[in-house]
């Protein structure tokens, strides 16, 4: 597949990776028709809730260390920002980074804007940026009513770059234009390479790029073992340092769902090669990224090593905690390939995966190798998985199909899912940090945060029975999929 990085706007994931949100049955068969070009999307004639790509986007773009972002709609699309200030804060703290605030913007658009336009403010604003933060670069990110109205935000992007000096982006991230949130990841990507990143003075042979979010830093020793080292992107860069990622070796993802179009736009563009393989999760998994990684760096022999030392210190241990957690039961709800390696992790783990409501579903990456396919590789190395969903955070669907399946454990990404589980006295894991699962220490750390959960057991079940939901029984004795209509073929 071709990425147009000359266009200002990104190819929507619906359009692009025939991506969609709506699916009932199992991974082997979704795996199945993905193959076929046969998505068998599903329309939902009720809808509670939806993930924006506008917040996806910024959350990438806020914490670039020396840029200024600016989000060109009402205030009420503002909502995020103070989650983004604090995720920014805590993780400059963790790092030993200064401590300093996210350099948010907002153009504020109201009534009379909608009929007038809002291009004036929207040029105040990037002025006002630049007065106030000196930035080394001014993101623009798009709302529903921006684009709407029909503000030429490109053209003023590029006016004001002309006038300051310095980049100054579109980002073509409109909430209304795609229903897949993932989007607004590609919609952040895009406006780099398209004008941040450049071409390669000189490659770096041991510098491996990593498109991970803001996870802790497990890959650091890891890669020292074989000879390499890691580039952390995109948050806690800064513009010099993105414009630089052109000479890395390689690129690796922690999750395809975050990186698929940037890995793909630098080997495409740069000649950066994409380290084609599932993520990191789980024992197999862990080794076909290391292998694979080995194959594109000359580090097969190093790689190896690194393999059968880690297996083998891990294994004592991983078989201890295999004994106590086999066969029980668990369901994760989390979003596309980051969840399909949650479901490698605790399948490694002997645990019964029951089902799994993940987020979007999309059934090819930008790369189009299938090696990279995260359900892909589930499914054939631990079997089929039955309650399959593709549901966007629908919670009535979520507390429906908990309520009847009734596992010993919900493990979530996203922690306004979390609460739900506890509620129906079920012992719920919410792991924020998704670098906490990578590789074969992951897997121990899962273990025994599993370990620390399932003795809550008492705990949750006092809360739940103390707890109302706001939900009959009338509604939980429904299928859970009732709003679902009929498949539509691709």
């Amino acid at each position: 597949m071709t990425i147009n990085i000359k266009s200002p706007e990104v190819e929507i994931r619906e359009a692009r990776l025939a991506s969609s949100n709506g699916f009932i049955g199992t991974a082997k068969e979704l795996c199945h028709k993905s193959k076929r070009n046969k998505c068998c999307h599903r329309n939902r004639s009720f809808s509670q809730c939806l993930e924006c790509s506008s917040s996806r986007a910024l959350s990438m773009l806020v914490m670039i260390r020396d840029v200024a972002v600016i989000n060109h709609g009402p205030i009420g699309c503002s909502a995020d920002f103070a989650e983004f200030n604090f995720t920014n804060r805590a993780e400059q703290i963790r790092r030993n980074l200064p401590l300093k605030n996210v350099k948010l913007l907002s153009t504020n658009l109201q009534e009379k804007d909608m009929v007038y336009g809002g291009e004036v403010k929207l040029k105040e604003a990037i002025r006002d940026a630049y007065v106030r933060f000196r930035p080394k670069a001014i993101f623009v990110t798009a709302s529903c009513a921006s684009g709407i109205i029909g503000d030429d935000v490109s053209g003023i992007t590029d006016e004001l770059e002309k006038e300051l000096g310095i980049p100054v982006v579109y980002v073509s991230c409109e909430g209304f234009k795609s229903q897949i949130w993932a989007t607004g990841f590609d919609s952040a990507f895009h406006a780099i390479v398209r004008k941040i990143v450049k071409p390669p003075i000189k490659k770096k042979k041991d510098l491996i790029n990593i498109i991970n979010f803001w996870g802790s830093d497990v890959f650091t020793d890891l890669f020292a073992r074989i000879g390499l080292r890691p580039n952390y992107i995109v948050p806690f860069t800064t513009v010099d340092q993105l414009k630089r990622i052109s000479e890395a070796a390689a690129t690796v993802q922690v999750c395809s769902t975050l990186g698929t179009y940037l890995a793909a736009a630098l080997e495409q563009e740069y000649g950066v090669p994409e380290v084609k393989s599932p993520p990191p999760y789980g024992l197999k998994g862990t080794d076909e990224f290391f292998r694979e990684l080995g194959r594109s760096t000359g580090k097969k022999k190093e790689v190896e090593i690194l393999i059968e030392k880690e297996r083998e210190r891990i294994s004592e241990e991983l078989e201890d905690i295999k004994d106590k957690l086999k066969g029980k039961r668990v369901y994760v709800s989390a979003g596309a390939a980051h969840g399909h390696s949650l479901l490698a992790l605790l399948s490694d783990l002997e645990m019964e995966v029951v089902g799994a409501g993940i987020f979007h579903h999309d059934p090819h990456y930008d790369n189009g190798d299938e090696r990279s396919d995260a359900l892909k590789h589930v499914v054939e190395t631990y079997g089929d998985i039955k309650n399959f969903s593709v549901c966007n955070k629908q919670v009535f669907e979520l507390v429906n199909v908990l309520n009847k399946l009734k596992p010993d454990l919900l493990v979530v990404r996203h922690g306004g899912l979390a609460v739900w589980g506890v509620k129906l006295g079920v012992p719920t894991l919410l792991v924020g940090d998704e670098q906490f699962g990578i590789g074969y220490q992951g897997i121990i750390n899962y273990g025994k945060k599993i370990l620390d959960v399932l003795s809550t057991k008492d705990f949750v079940e006092n809360i739940a029975a103390h707890s109302e939901l706001p939900y009959t029984n009338w509604w939980l004795r429904q299928d859970p999929y009732r709003s679902l209509g009929r498949e539509q073929h691709e």
